[in-house]
């Protein structure tokens, strides 16, 4: 009786690396797109409301994320940048970008969190609404959306950690169609005796053409 055995077969040591890069990167590009795209949505979202004091009685005032801070929007369109840019260097260059990214995440957090009670563009709005420079804005209120915007910081965040810790095992851009400006020879054609364009040509070009022929044949 034959007995047929099954050898297992070893498993490659490069296999555990790529396949936590390959899971990496994915979460990293999912996490950099969402956190950006959720920082600049919510960057136009009314913040915050609150009351101003007119002859006719309180007047009602709201203001957008944008209205009290732009550095948000701004670090979501520079964190953005930097997630893409992290393919397009590699080594010392994939580290800087990389905290980078991490850091537009963060400042997304800190500037978010400041401007919960940040009451400087209600006030201007109610002094506007009033005529007085000194007026204030009352009853003051905040919505949900600057901790959105914290969210997209999170998720930011999240993404330049990922390419600070897995970022040397991504692929780069390949280098395969990046000319390094020297001139590229162009082949020459074979010249037909029987068709006089082509030995036109061929003069034009400095070549013999009553020479022999450069490709041998």
């Amino acid at each position: 009786m034959e007995y047929v055995t099954s050898v297992p077969q070893p498993r490659s040591e490069a296999s555990g690396p790529a396949r936590s890069g390959r899971r990496s990167l994915a979460v990293a590009l999912l996490c950099g797109a969402l956190g950006a795209a959720v920082a600049l949505l919510s960057s136009r979202q009314s913040w915050s409301a609150g009351t101003a004091s007119v002859a006719g009685g309180d007047f009602p005032l709201t203001v957008k994320g944008s209205d009290i801070t732009g550095v948000p929007a701004a670090l979501a369109i520079v964190g953005l940048a930097a997630l893409v840019a992290v393919f397009a260097v590699r080594r010392s260059g994939r580290f800087l970008v990389s905290t980078l990214l991490a850091l537009t995440g963060a400042g997304t957090i800190a500037s978010a969190l400041l401007g919960v009670g940040d009451s400087s563009a209600l006030d201007e709005k109610a002094a506007a609404a009033s005529g007085d420079t000194a007026a204030t804005a009352s009853a003051l209120s905040h919505t949900a959306w600057p901790y959105v915007a914290v969210a997209g910081g999170a998720l930011l965040l999240v993404a330049g950690l990922l390419a600070l810790r897995y970022g040397s095992l991504w692929p780069a851009m390949s280098g395969r169609y990046e000319r390094d400006g020297t001139p590229r020879p162009r082949k020459a054609r074979p010249v037909d005796p029987d068709r006089p364009e082509d030995l036109w040509k061929a003069l034009d070009r400095g070549e013999d053409p009553t020479g022999p022929d450069p490709a041998g044949t």
